[in-house]
């Protein structure tokens, strides 16, 4: 694969995952459960169908990620059902640019859990990004969204915890751990709707609104971004998932007219600036090396 089109595929991801806030303002299901249960679902049969597809079969490979991969799965668990959580609860512009915080929750991880190295010009960027957090936050508590934004960053947490892991154990193919994570996220989210009394059976249109999610936006992006990060250096792959948060916002501005509050904008502008200028330097460094 060449560096272009790898670069293409990530876009391309980006811009699938964009879509997901959109398609959950859509669906009228009261709670997180029954629709973390369904898209996890469908996201699980199309990953199962593509690793056929490809020739790699699937219980040995689960095998190969050991433990790592069951961490990994339980993160896209909290991950998944914190993003469901946070678009219903907060702004989609409040809980999108929360989300951006996970690539500076998975450098902290990484130091504490790999001790991996973490540059100076990334601690500086963690630490702008903090300034731009408290903005959002705080601007959360004073609109009554601190359960949005706290789920946000839980979701943004999860993604970090799956990220590390896969490090952990240097495991080259994260499908099977992303199967792990949706049969996970399944389970807890039948376990949790039979708790809180919630019908996992959902009227047909949110049924596929669910469907759509699972195995367009968050399978096909999966498998895009997964492709297209073989060839494109990670600190670009930094810069490169922002299209997600940058995007998602305008869906729903232009479809559904949701604005977001003026700390959300100045909080996530800054957690934005941190994002690029370190992402920036980092592919700086790359090229000199």
């Amino acid at each position: 694969m060449r560096y272009g089109t790898g670069m293409a595929l990530v876009i391309a991801a980006g811009l699938l995952w964009s879509f997901q806030a959109l398609i959950i303002r859509q669906i009228d299901a009261p709670g997180p459960w029954p629709i973390l249960f369904w898209r996890s679902a469908t996201m699980v049969a199309v990953v199962i169908l593509f690793l056929r597809a490809r020739g790699t079969a699937l219980i040995p490979a689960l095998r190969r990620g050991g433990m790592a991969g069951v961490i990994g799965g339980l993160g896209l668990v909290v991950a998944m059902g914190g993003a469901i959580l946070a678009f219903q609860s907060t702004s989609i512009a409040n809980a999108a640019f929360l989300f951006a915080a996970s690539p500076f929750l998975t450098a902290v991880l990484g130091r504490l859990v790999l001790r991996e190295a973490v540059a100076t010009r990334t601690w500086s960027a963690i630490g702008v990004a903090l300034v731009g957090i408290f903005i959002m936050v705080q601007d959360g508590l004073a609109s009554g969204a601190m359960i949005g934004n706290i789920a946000a960053l839980l979701s943004a947490f999860g993604f970090a915890t799956f990220t590390v892991a896969l490090r952990w154990r240097r495991i080259e193919d994260s499908f099977p751990a992303t199967v792990l994570g949706g049969i996970f996220a399944s389970l807890v989210a039948a376990m949790m709707a039979g708790f809180t009394g919630q019908e996992l059976l959902l009227p047909a249109p949110d049924l596929l609104w669910c469907a759509l999610m699972g195995m367009g936006t968050l399978a096909g992006g999966m498998i895009l971004y997964t492709l297209g990060s073989r060839v494109v250096p990670s600190a670009e792959l930094t810069l490169l998932s922002n299209v997600e948060v940058m995007l998602a916002p305008v869906w729903v501005w232009l479809v559904m007219g949701e604005t977001a509050r003026a700390g959300t904008l100045l909080g996530g502008a800054i957690l934005l600036t941190a994002i690029v200028l370190n992402a920036a330097a980092g592919v700086r460094q790359l090229a000199r090396a």
